[in-house]
């Protein structure tokens, strides 16, 4: 028997990405990395993570919400869902967010920033809570009416919520499985902070990019039926550019089995969530006057029993590509290249099983086991860790 358990699963995938701005700075500008001594195109860890997030709570029918503005969903259920009257259901949700040790502000007037708007509390962090903990903390506010009725509106952070705070922190604890995935940092609540079991990197081209100008104009539907209209209504520019993308993610089996309590079936579903969501997603920026959804050239798959291993060094030389030639191949043949000399340098050992699968016909030495499709590659790699995991337990 094995004293190594399985650890991580590291998934690497090669994804070209057409014109396209999946993720844009302070000044709509592409961002980017200089990597190797050229310019990169890239994608931060948390554009794409919010992507996966997106498709993990859609696939496994759970969502968390994260938001500084939970009164204001506390007050949107009582007033639809129950009937309160909104004053009421505004008072509660006031009180619902005053009331645990997390910092408040009130809101200020729109129409002038010298007034606060009574009941309106901004948390100062944010919290992180399943979506089914509005429900709870609107039932909570349903058990304290009469409290709540006879109680004064929170009119400043020195205000104090009628509502008991250890139940409405107990609520601000709870987790699902999103939760126990991706983690949570909330210290303001004692026990309330969750470390995540997975790491994204930020996705980055293989090759150098040059961020393209695409200027653009919007014609006006009246003006254009009159015989003397010139011009346009509009006209603007904005920034894009293309590529082949290494992306990286790893997941850590023994602090996801820590967050579940030991629970392996579990595991496996949220697992299999992850892995499934990172290859599937794609950031929505400029989805509609670009549609970028392309799915990845390679996936790659290692479950490790040391550590993780990223192979974004594969490309730290920039890829090159011959005349009339893309990036894609040449990007996959040399991850394929590294990961065959990192492992010969580091040795197998540690290795439990890696495989692949890719729009290549070529073979890829060096990255294990070949399989047709996503799933038959996430099904052997998860057989191998969970089994491999149990019989060390």
């Amino acid at each position: 028997m094995s004293a190594t358990p399985a650890r991580f699963i590291d998934i690497h995938i090669l994804q070209s990405v057409p014109f396209a701005n999946l993720n844009r700075d302070d000044t709509n500008s592409v961002k980017t990395v200089q990597y190797g001594n050229t310019l990169r195109t890239r994608v931060s860890s948390q554009s794409w993570k919010r992507a996966v997030r997106t498709a993990f709570e859609e696939h496994i029918g759970q969502a968390a919400l994260r938001t500084r503005r939970i009164g204001e969903r506390v007050t949107r259920l009582l007033h639809t869902r129950d009937g309160w009257p909104l004053e009421l259901a505004q008072r509660a949700g006031g009180h619902v967010a005053a009331a645990s040790s997390i910092k408040f502000e009130l809101a200020k007037d729109p129409k002038d920033a010298k007034q606060i708007v009574p009941n309106k509390v901004l948390t100062n962090a944010m919290v992180y809570v399943p979506e089914s903990a509005v429900a709870e903390l609107a039932d909570l506010a349903i058990e304290h009416r009469q409290e709540l009725q006879a109680a004064k509106d929170i009119k400043k952070p020195a205000d104090k919520s009628v509502l008991p705070k250890d139940r409405v922190e107990a609520i601000l604890r709870s987790r699902n499985g999103v939760i126990n995935l991706f983690g949570r940092m909330l210290a303001e609540v004692d026990d309330a902070a969750v470390d995540g079991a997975v790491q994204v990197a930020h996705a980055l081209t293989t090759h150098m990019t040059d961020v393209e100008l695409d200027y653009f104009s919007a014609v006006d539907d009246v003006t254009a039926s009159w015989a003397d209209a010139k011009g346009s209504g509009h006209m603007g520019h904005a920034e894009f550019s293309a590529g082949t993308f290494y992306r990286y993610a790893t997941l850590d089996l023994r602090d996801l089995t820590r967050n579940l309590d030991g629970t392996s079936s579990e595991v496996r579903e949220l697992a299999h969530a992850f892995l499934h969501a990172f290859i599937v997603s794609l950031p929505q920026a400029k989805k509609n006057s670009t549609a970028p959804h392309t799915i990845p050239d390679l996936v790659h798959l290692t479950v490790r029993s040391d550590r993780p291993l990223s192979y974004a060094a594969a490309f730290e030389r920039p890829v090159t590509a011959a005349p009339e030639c893309g990036y894609a191949a040449p990007s996959r043949q040399a991850l394929a290249a590294y990961a065959r000399a990192a492992n010969t340098m580091l040795g197998t050992r540690n290795i439990l099983t890696s495989g692949w699968t890719s729009l290549e016909t070529k073979s890829l030495d060096g990255l294990g086991t070949r399989h047709d499709a996503y799933d038959d590659l996430l099904t052997a790699a998860l057989d191998t860790a969970l089994t491999h995991q149990a019989e060390t337990a």
